[in-house]
């Protein structure tokens, strides 16, 4: 049985403490549940507290932030105790890994290469970066956008990348025009009831839409998360609203709750 006082008390604990804290839950004698977790049970989880820091970045919340990065490393710290187990790769490569990455990939700090500007620096990441994937061709930096990523932000860092092939519209009015295009497309496959060509020219028209966000220097993620967020408060006023007038709705018309949205609308 793992005694309490394996890992002494400190004022201060660092990172080779929660590694051994680490080491302790994953050990014979330690947590159940830890010791059952596979690098596949906890995927979620790392997204999900990427996410949660990203909501503290948002919210411009410091003392949040400080947290979630700390939750952010607790999977990064089970996932290398995981693989350590095994002898896959420790926490030490993982950090000596991105150390190399790093200093490979700004040879105008650790090496001799003149830049003029942060341009030049993405440029010779790009390049770096390529040669270490051994991408050979634009398409294989098309498919090395993970799958997992959002879909509007997988789109737009593929599209991004295919327009340094020079497969990309002119300017804004290009990517407009295709976007009233697959708009009509949308309005044939709804008349037509056809299920997957719904599908298919949505996915299109949503294509098209993060390539207008994309002109118009825009992140499409992120545009629709405001959009969302807007939404909903403004659900909320017209919720609000209806109640202060004795309107129930849950038997109110769409247009008498569409005329409460229009009239907080222009309040705002």
């Amino acid at each position: 049985m793992v005694q309490k006082n394996t890992v002494s008390e400190k004022d201060c604990y660092d990172i080779n403490d929660l590694l051994e804290i680490m080491h302790i839950l994953r050990s014979p004698g330690g947590c159940p549940w830890d010791g059952e977790q596979t690098h596949s049970s906890i995927r979620n989880n790392l997204l999900e507290e990427a996410y949660e820091a990203a909501d503290a970045i948002d919210n411009r919340d410091m003392q949040a932030l400080k947290e979630e990065l700390g939750d952010v490393l607790l999977q990064v710290v089970f996932h290398c105790e995981m693989a350590s187990e095994n002898s896959s790769f420790n926490f030490n490569q993982v950090a000596d890994g991105i150390c190399r990455k790093l200093i490979l990939r700004h040879p105008h700090i650790f090496g001799d290469v003149k830049v003029s500007g942060t341009n030049e620096v993405l440029e010779n990441w790009d390049k770096i970066k390529r040669r270490e994937k051994s991408q050979e061709t634009y398409t294989d930096t098309l498919q090395s956008v993970p799958k997992s990523f959002p879909a509007l932000m997988r789109a737009q860092k593929v599209q991004k990348r295919a327009a340094k092939a020079g497969f990309d519209w002119e300017d804004t009015a290009g990517a407009l025009q295709k976007l009233y295009e697959e708009m009509q497309e949308l309005k044939i496959a709804i008349d037509s009831g056809v299920q997957d060509d719904i599908k298919e020219e949505l996915g299109d028209l949503l294509f098209s839409v993060v390539n207008v966000a994309r002109f118009s220097n825009v992140d499409a993620e992120q545009a629709l998360q405001n959009a969302t967020e807007k939404f909903i408060k403004r659900f909320k006023l017209v919720e609000q609203t209806a109640i202060k007038r004795g309107i129930d709705i849950d038997k109110a018309s769409l247009a008498e709750l569409d005329a409460i949205w229009d009239e907080i609308k222009h309040q705002q």
